[in-house]
């Protein structure tokens, strides 16, 4: 099928659209390369089933695109992911993930498209009362990016009553892998990736107790293609492990495998900072049969070789 990605010259956008073009579908990105790259790809670029159209999703150019494309299904990753700039600019973080997402489901209706696939985050269940937290939580936003994610969601459900085009809603907890950088608003598997291996100090804010759901970048992937399918219409999910894991276990895998001292330092907590987070992942085991599969120190050495040769480079 014909698949629209948004944002696809990202991390995980980018990730999809290898594997998208992996099995045989036709990709188009939509993409400003404002924080994505043309290096992350080099790869799609060799296939003449890719193309490449270099555009803000708020460019009133991308309707008669989709509508000349005709996408079966459109992902839509093309998003202000900054909390922190999302609170010391909300107007903006607001043109970009509210009015782009809406911008991109007219867009998707124009182009008779049968479905959105929408990347969401764990910040929409604010603090949450129980960990795993299970898809039917009740949301408690706690900045405008989790607004404006949230907002996202019921556009969703909006479009899928005015005009019957499907959705699926993927929440995803903390993603990592290949080609995310550690730069600006970065994960920490990233940062404590590129400070290892390049043997520059690293920093655990606060004891080192806090915990995340850490989930492969493929095992993610495999989430979206299996929504660009016929599963999941109507549902969100949550993409994660379900397992808690501390920073400084988080900092210890990473250290040994880049065969790095495990001597981080320590600063107070930060402001906002979550004690703890996990996500229920069982619903998405049965509404997408989507499992992860990559358990955290495969990933981590994954990871850690990827960015040793990218270094060598």
């Amino acid at each position: 099928m014909r698949v629209l990605v948004t944002g696809g010259a990202g991390f995980i956008g980018s990730n999809l659209v290898d594997r998208l073009l992996a099995e045989g579908h036709d990709v188009d990105v939509v993409d400003d390369l404002s924080s994505g790259s043309r290096g992350n790809l080099a790869e799609a670029v060799e296939s003449d089933r890719f193309r490449l159209h270099v555009l803000d999703v708020l460019d009133p150019a991308l309707i008669g695109l989709v509508a000349e494309l005709q996408p079966e299904v459109v992902c839509h990753l093309a998003a202000q992911i900054s909390v922190r700039k999302s609170v010391a600019d909300p107007r903006r973080d607001a043109r970009v993930n509210v009015e782009g997402t809406a911008a991109v489901l007219s867009a998707a209706h124009e182009g008779r498209a049968r479905k959105v696939v929408f990347a969401s985050s764990v910040a929409v269940y604010g603090r949450p009362a129980a960990i795993p937290v299970p898809g039917d939580a009740p949301t408690d936003p706690r900045s405008p990016y989790a607004a404006s994610k949230l907002s996202g969601e019921t556009y969703l459900a909006a479009f899928r009553a005015l005009y019957g085009i499907e959705y699926t809603t993927l929440v995803l907890s903390n993603v990592y892998g290949p080609r995310q950088s550690p730069e600006g608003e970065a994960g920490v598997v990233a940062i404590f990736t590129d400070a290892l291996l390049s043997g520059t100090p690293t920093v655990v804010y606060g004891d080192g107790a806090q915990t995340r759901d850490y989930i492969y970048v493929d095992d993610v992937i495999d989430g979206f293609v299996k929504a660009c399918g016929q599963q999941g219409d109507g549902q969100r999910f949550n993409l994660g492990t379900g397992i808690q894991t501390t920073d400084r276990r988080l900092h210890s895998l990473i250290a040994d495998a880049a065969g790095a001292q495990d001597h981080p330092g320590f600063a107070p907590p930060r402001p906002g900072d979550l004690p703890a987070m996990a996500v229920d992942p069982v619903p998405a085991h049965e509404g997408l049969r989507w499992q992860p599969r990559i358990d955290l120190p495969t990933g981590v050495k994954k990871t850690v070789e990827w960015a040793r040769n990218r270094r060598h480079k």
